[in-house]
């Protein structure tokens, strides 16, 4: 079977950046970097950059690439019985892109709102009242919220026709949907940087405190960002190198990937915390008390920061739509990437046409999705975030970087993408696949068990102690059963053999 192929390596290393870069990047990166010391937390990012970030993202690229296989296929030519561990994080995969897309949904509505000035009163009004007509909590799904549902249906409209053609099509989607946030930013930036107060706000995003860097929580939070920012564990990276030829230069694609995602993540810091700066000068309250973590940075703190422009209705608008756009064309990236991880793998597993099963695929996702779409969906796509995201890829990256540290021989996936490469990576690779990432890996894994033991996940809207344990035997046990399952049934390499 003639396997899908990048229109040219330009595409590929846009559609590697559209996925890395995301919605994370526009609210997770100044938030953790101000909360973390600042300018300090530069420190502890490059450093898991170098000893976590560029090694496996190097590894997920020449496991695609040299095996022509998406996650479950790569992993199953170093063994048979490593299969399930790819199916792991295509799993983990498929249950956050059905939360990711809803998150989508709101940036739809906030886009249409934009017209109207629907946000610009009062944001929070608006997003929890308005869009998500958010219930008591996670049991009362109270039906659903029908502006979140069309933003859904819209979301996975656009998911299916980007991907229902393969490589070529996303080939030619990413020269719009890579450089269109990029632009979408730079307008937000430059307006930030000449606003009043601007330059504090900046201050407050960069200004080190370096005693933080003994905190042991800020490397794991580096790490952490790094992590899910470069979308490892996914198996989304081996899947679209997958469809590059076996000489494609492994190496510079890499490096392009990782530092254009951080670019555009420091590109944001700015955007936002100098229009923070702004927003703080004009009420006349410290910059602590307008920032503010997650969702809410993005959706009720940012829009009312816009709200307060100086230039009237039209100026506010323009913004406003400027910066959902952003959101909008940021998420559709790492969107159908995720949903392409998947597709790669159950095609090279059983065959079929990308078009049915792309259909099918997303059709599942999208009703596995209507839960995040109900008035309950709130509480329910911040429980599966977190135990998805801080065990399912974690776990993911640790076996894969295990697998190919131990079982593979990193010397030899070192040769092959050395061979292709314009620039070579020596000794220092393999140590840290073999050593450092797992070790990496296998603390911060440690580090949340023992922060979700201690203190339950969930605010005083639903902090039960059965969250922690109830989302461990859903969310993992789940993964673990799928995988196991997946793993055992027989595909076409089986049959042919």
């Amino acid at each position: 079977m003639q396997r899908d192929r990048w229109n040219n390596r330009t595409a590929f290393v846009l559609a590697a950046i559209g996925s890395a870069a995301g919605l994370g990047n526009a609210w997770r990166f100044p938030y953790m970097a101000y909360s973390n010391g600042g300018g300090a937390f530069l420190i502890p990012y490059f450093v898991a950059l170098l000893t976590a970030g560029i090694p496996l993202i190097v590894l997920e690229f020449s496991m695609g690439q040299k095996t022509q296989r998406g996650a479950p296929g790569a992993l199953a030519k170093v063994s048979r019985k490593f299969e399930g561990f790819g199916w792991w994080a295509v799993l983990a995969g498929t249950i956050i892109t059905s939360y990711y897309a809803g998150v989508m949904a709101w940036a739809w509505d906030y886009l249409a709102g934009s017209f109207t000035l629907g946000w610009a009163n009062d944001a929070g009004t608006y997003f929890y009242e308005e869009v998500l007509q958010i219930s008591s909590g996670p049991g009362n799904l109270g039906g659903f919220s029908i502006p979140v549902l069309i933003g859904l249906i819209v979301t996975w409209i656009a998911i299916y026709f980007i991907l229902k053609n393969g490589a070529q099509s996303v080939g030619k989607v990413v020269y719009i949907t890579v450089p269109l946030p990029i632009i979408l930013l730079g307008i937000l930036l430059i307006r930030a940087v000449t606003l009043p107060g601007a330059v504090e706000g900046i201050n407050y995003f960069l200004q080190p405190d370096f005693t933080q860097l003994l905190n042991p929580s800020v490397w794991i939070d580096a790490y952490s960002q790094v992590f899910f920012t470069l979308s490892l564990g996914f198996g989304i990276m081996i899947a679209y190198a997958s469809y590059m030829p076996e000489d494609s230069d492994i190496i510079n694609n890499a490096l392009i990937t990782v530092f254009a995602n951080s670019g555009i993540s420091f590109m944001a810091g700015i955007a936002v915390f100098g229009t923070l700066g702004y927003m703080a000068q004009t009420q006349g309250v410290p910059i602590s008390e307008v920032a503010t973590a997650g969702v809410g940075l993005a959706f009720v703190v940012y829009p009312n920061a816009i709200s307060l422009l100086p230039g009237g209705p039209m100026v506010i608008g323009l913004f406003g739509f400027v910066f959902f756009a952003m959101l909008l064309s940021l998420g559709i990236d790492s969107a159908f990437s995720i949903v392409e991880a998947g597709v790669a793998a159950i095609k090279d597993k059983w065959g079929g046409t990308k078009q049915k099963v792309t259909l099918y695929y997303s059709l599942f996702l999208f009703v596995v999705g209507l839960l995040f779409v109900t008035k309950a969906g709130l509480y329910w796509l911040d429980i599966v975030d977190h135990y998805v995201n801080t065990y399912g890829l974690v776990f993911a990256g640790l076996t894969e970087s295990i697998i190919v540290g131990w079982f593979y021989k990193p010397n030899e996936l070192r040769n092959y993408f050395n061979s292709v490469s314009e620039y070579k990576f020596g000794n220092w690779w393999n140590v840290m696949v073999k050593f450092i990432t797992p070790l990496v890996l296998t603390v911060l894994l440690i580090s949340n068990l023992i922060t979700d033991i201690t203190a339950p996940y969930g605010d005083g809207a639903y902090e039960l102690k059965y969250l922690f344990y109830g989302g461990w035997i859903g969310v993992v046990g789940v993964l673990i059963l799928l995988s196991y399952l997946l793993s055992r049934q027989r595909g076409l390499d089986d049959i042919a053999s």
